[in-house]
């Protein structure tokens, strides 16, 4: 979609195509990002979003188009050609150097020196006014990166920016691992940036918080750009047909299921991360959503369940039989899990998609301890057909594909698994609202096939949407356990930060 040039264009992109081999990952893409403004990326995982950025940020060279910085053009080579430009990425996976100093690192790559020696006192100079800005004086230019929270680690990534007086500033899913309370500040310091007259690109799959941020949209769908504007001028609505091509009242799908006897049991239940006694039934045909804060003992809760934090007191049971001694026993037992964090937990990302989506369940391949690698990688292109996994085959490194087909993957290797009981911790973080819907679906057809689940979130709207029955936790404690209909928003929220 032609972009007609603003006053206040600071960057512009004309005619932007990348193709990776046959795959044609952007297709004569234009949008413009504007001075004092921020621009929300918007798209399903896979409509060509981080190629975009890449091209943008100096990763990837275009096949065709061009680019204008400040009415100039801006042809990056690299990233460090971006960064010296004016353009600085913060991205979803932070890139600080865990060992190094909060100094080193934001001036990796751009120190002041003399003589081959680093100049320290005119770096701590530079750093002085972005150390003000974003709230680090309390730390000294000395203390090692890897001394911070995750939220202040990407203060960090922010400070570079600052320090080379970045004019346009991309934000990728910033807000995917910070609590409440962090995500208010990033929105606090990113007002800061706009107000300084910088141009901000925010990629989110968020469409509150894109509300609250954003003054213009971009909307990608399938490499092109399908939509471009002044957000007052449009509709949430109308934003995600334009993201999925299709309406939104397929955005929460239910598929019609009943409760049943309890299957799964949690009696008492503690662990070494999970002091406080817990104790739940879900039941067959039945979604239960786990609600709180991030640090609840969610998380911890789940792990333990499927054995892998050891239990320390209490019992786990799938109809009578106990289980959550160890993964292995878990899955023999009928129990899957796909873990909150996708890339270094949940995935093999070096491995290929079928190796992913089988290695929990190698014996039905096995004869005389010989794999059958035929009927194995037939049986990963029915799981990725039937859960539409987009891919070049199955062989192709899971680290390759985008973030919703990663999570694909993840979702058919527990229903490999043949699982009676599925354990889910935030499977829709960092995922686009087209396969979100896909993920929903799929949760309300376990339930009618008789499966219990149950499902930690921490977007309220999809746990009243999807769940049956919601638990909130706080502290590590279990407080209060009712059916969906019996819980408001605001009932959620106020016990989640009770005391």
């Amino acid at each position: 979609m032609p972009v007609e040039p603003s006053a206040d264009a600071l960057l512009q992109m004309r005619g932007i195509t990348k193709r990776f081999g046959p795959t044609v990952a952007l297709d004569d893409v234009s949008l413009e990002i504007r001075s004092g403004r921020v621009l929300a990326l918007i798209g399903e995982n896979g409509a060509g979003k981080s190629t975009l950025m890449k091209v943008l940020s100096g990763a990837t060279s275009p096949d065709a188009g061009d680019m204008t910085l400040a009415g100039n053009a801006y042809q990056p080579t690299h990233p460090h050609h971006a960064r010296l430009a004016g353009v600085a990425m913060i991205y979803q996976e932070l890139t600080v150097a865990p060992d190094l100093s909060i100094e080193d690192n934001i001036l990796l790559g751009c120190e002041s020196s003399r003589f081959g020696w680093l100049n320290r006192k005119a770096q701590r100079e530079r750093l002085a006014e972005a150390f003000e800005l974003l709230g680090l004086n309390e730390f000294h230019p000395g203390t090692l990166a890897s001394r911070l929270s995750p939220a202040q680690q990407q203060l960090i990534e922010i400070a570079r920016a600052l320090v080379i007086d970045a004019r346009v500033v991309i934000f990728d899913e910033p807000t995917s691992s910070l609590t409440a309370a962090d995500v208010r500040k990033l929105f606090e310091i990113i007002k800061l940036l706009k107000s300084r007259g910088m141009g901000i690109a925010y990629i989110s799959h968020f469409l509150e918080e894109v509300r609250e941020l954003c003054d213009d949209y971009a909307v990608l769908r399938d490499g092109r750009c399908v939509g471009a504007g002044e957000l007052t001028d449009t509709s949430d609505a109308n934003i995600v047909r334009m993201m999925i091509g299709r309406e939104t009242s397929e955005l929460f799908p239910t598929v019609p299921h009943e409760k049943g006897e309890p299957l799964l049991s949690i009696s008492e239940l503690t662990s070494r991360d999970h002091p406080a006694p817990v104790s739940l039934d879900v039941h067959r045909g039945e979604i239960v959503g786990l609600a709180g804060l991030i640090g609840a003992g969610r998380t911890e809760l789940l792990r333990a369940i499927y054995g892998l934090e050891p239990i320390q007191s209490g019992r786990v049971s799938i109809e009578e039989i106990a289980c959550g001694q160890s993964p292995a026993g878990s899955i023999k037992a009928g129990m899957g899990i796909i873990s909150e964090d996708r890339k270094s937990e949940g995935l093999a990302q070096g491995l290929s998609i079928t190796d992913n989506l089988t290695l929990s369940k190698l014996d039905r391949y096995s004869t005389f301890g010989f794999l059958n690698l035929r009927r194995r990688a037939a049986a990963a292109r029915e799981g990725m057909q039937s859960l539409q996994v987009k891919a070049h085959s199955a062989d192709q490194p899971i680290g390759q594909l985008s973030g919703g087909n990663q999570q694909k993957v993840a979702f058919a290797r527990v229903l490999h698994q043949n699982a009676d009981v599925y354990l889910l911790d935030e499977p829709t973080r960092g995922i686009d609202v087209g396969t979100k819907a896909e993920i929903y679906r799929l949760m309300g057809q376990l339930a009618a096939d008789g499966k219990a689940v149950l499902f930690v979130s921490s977007y309220l709207p999809e746990l009243m949407a999807v769940c049956d029955t919601i638990g909130v936790m706080a502290r590590g404690q279990l407080r209060e356990v009712r059916p969906v209909k019996d819980w408001t928003e605001d009932e959620i929220l106020q016990i989640s930060i009770s005391n």
